[in-house]
């Protein structure tokens, strides 16, 4: 399993299908390749942690973007890891 931390940088929405929405998010560095799954970890304002699944990875136009149903906001830092699931 990869191990690496980074920083959200962009988001968009990439779908809204029967009211449920999943988005893109581009981080400043990432091991995830086309097709990788694994989660995003943050720690909220709060303290709370965040826990995010990585549903997908897709390369469009040279940048990576990492397909989730939750997004975070950028400037958030992340820890991520690929190859693990949240079930």
């Amino acid at each position: 399993m990869k191990f690496f931390v980074a920083e959200v940088i962009d988001i968009r929405e990439e779908s809204r299908v029967a009211g449920r929405q999943r988005w893109q998010m581009a981080l400043d560095r990432t091991e995830f390749g086309a097709g990788d799954v694994g989660v995003l970890e943050a720690v909220a304002r709060s303290g709370a942690k965040l826990v995010v699944p990585v549903l997908e990875v897709v390369m469009e136009a040279g940048e990576v973007w990492h397909l989730v149903e939750k997004p975070l906001a950028a400037g958030t830092t992340v820890t991520g890891r690929v190859g693990e699931s949240v079930d």
